[in-house]
């Protein structure tokens, strides 16, 4: 591909506005600054134009004039993206938040989803039907890059990742044509989007499978972080044997002011356990009686509805983030102390969080072959660095390479991409497999062949002679 420019000319500008139902802000304009914001603080690029579609044919003009332009593509859904992929310095910005349409069919117990829609969106018009599907965990994530990531989230364990029920997709491919992929169209290309991601064009709507959760329930115990290592450990062999309704995590964090949290504990560092159930308060009681006797600081145990659930446990957005994910086979004593002890390192105050979660349950016994290796590992490490004070940027991002480094040991390799920055093209072949990815990159090559949708983990389209490299000890 030619090199890309960094500015649309006037006469494509003119031509963009006049062809598309929505607005299309430009730098000095007065909506431009709010429109370029994401959620990661530390993402400050500046798009050439960003274009606020409303329909499939202003996302079909997007892609003509990005591509009669020369301009780098970007596809913005929540923004919520850690490495800043739904922007581009320069570029355009097909920017979707206006189509966020959810429509449910509770006969068929299926969910369509606009490719703008945040997960508030689908889980406020579920919730009403006493239905749901997997989402992440946080209200604020857009649906189709989580999903089309794979989506891991606090039902995984019950219902399966997100992607496991994705029924179909429709796309605008990079020749601005609308195709829609599903088991019985274009079922490469639907294998592609499990776990694939952005990289195979716009998608504009997302039908999902839904499920009966008429009851949820949430709880967030609070322990000193001096006993961190035995509640980790407790945490850790209940869900080993926990039922696919139980979810959550362990998670040192700093607890803000709520009613549950003395005033002594708020901006204090903590050890969290959090437990999600798709039962009722009575049964979340019973199955955390092992973690709940050990004495909590404080603690919450509550039935709520599942869509409150998801915005009770929303990070704020515009700090400085820096993330990353490792997963294990096993969670050893050893690594444990390491995981506790390294808790001590975060930067205090702050919104950052040092994660464990577990996988398995429904995830892990699904036979489908899709892009996401990950699903088979049994326990997910997430250190989610957030910041306010540019003077710890070094810290905050040392400390979860440390984190990393630290599970050396006992990690398998696999990634989960939507929980990276950008770290080098090794680690994206490690979140599809080396086989996966070389089959995506025939894919990638029939649906975007000149490499258009680049803002991504990025799949290059499959070259005569070309070999993915390959994850260090594969």
């Amino acid at each position: 591909m030619a090199q890309l420019k960094t500015a649309i000319s006037d006469t494509g500008l003119d031509a963009l506005r006049s062809g598309l139902t929505g607005p299309v802000l430009t730098p000095g304009g007065p909506e431009y600054e709010d429109a370029r914001a994401v959620f990661n603080g530390m993402i400050d690029l500046h798009p050439s134009v960003i274009a606020e579609c409303r329909t499939v044919d202003d996302v079909r003009r997007c892609v003509e004039c990005a591509r009669e332009e020369g301009l780098e593509l970007a596809v913005r859904g929540g923004g919520h993206s850690v490495a800043g992929m739904g922007l581009t310095e320069g570029g355009l910005v097909i920017d979707l938040r206006r189509m966020h349409t959810v429509v449910v069919d509770p006969e068929s117990m299926e969910a369509r989803v606009g490719g703008g829609a945040l997960m508030r969106d689908l889980d406020a018009t579920t919730d009403r039907f006493g239905l749901a599907t997997t989402g992440g965990r946080v209200s604020t994530t857009g649906v189709a890059g989580f999903a089309l990531g794979g989506g891991s989230g606090w039902l995984e364990r019950k219902f399966g990742l997100a992607c496991d029920n994705l029924l179909s997709v429709d796309l605008v491919t990079a020749g601005g044509d609308r195709v829609r992929a599903s088991a019985g169209e274009n079922p490469e290309l639907f294998w592609a989007l499990h776990g694939g991601g952005g990289n195979f064009g716009v998608a504009t709507q997302l039908t999902f499978r839904l499920h009966p959760l008429p009851r949820f329930a949430l709880g967030v115990l609070l322990f000193h972080p001096d006993t961190g290592p035995g509640v980790v450990r407790a945490w850790r062999d209940l869900m080993d044997e926990a039922p696919d309704e139980l979810g959550g995590a362990v998670i040192y964090l700093v607890p803000g002011p709520e009613p549950f949290v003395p005033d002594t504990l708020v901006g204090t560092l903590m050890c969290a356990v959090v437990l999600t159930c798709a039962g009722d308060a009575r049964t979340l009681r019973d199955l955390a009686a092992p973690v709940t006797r050990m004495g909590p600081e404080a603690e919450l145990l509550t039935e709520m509805p599942y869509a409150e659930a998801q915005k009770a446990l929303d990070d704020p957005p515009g700090y400085r983030n820096y993330w990353s994910v490792e997963h294990l086979a096993t969670l050893p004593d050893e690594f444990v102390d390491l995981f506790c002890s390294r808790a001590h390192q975060m930067v205090v105050p702050s919104p950052t969080q040092h994660i464990v979660f577990p996988l398995g349950g429904a995830m892990g016994r699904s036979i489908a072959d899709y892009p996401v290796p990950w699903r088979h590992a049994k326990w997910s490490v997430h250190p989610l660095a957030m910041w306010e004070d540019t003077a710890d940027d070094t810290r905050a991002r040392q400390w979860v390479r440390d984190v990393r480094e630290d599970t050396k040991p006992w990690r398998t390799g696999d990634v989960y991409l939507n929980f990276v920055p950008e770290e080098g093209a090794e680690r994206v072949v490690a979140g599809y497999g080396v086989g996966n990815h070389e089959r995506l990159a025939e894919v990638k090559r029939e649906f975007d062949p000149d490499n258009v949708f680049r803002r991504n983990h990025n799949i290059w389209p499959a070259q005569t002679g070309y070999r993915p490299p390959r994850p260090r000890g594969s």
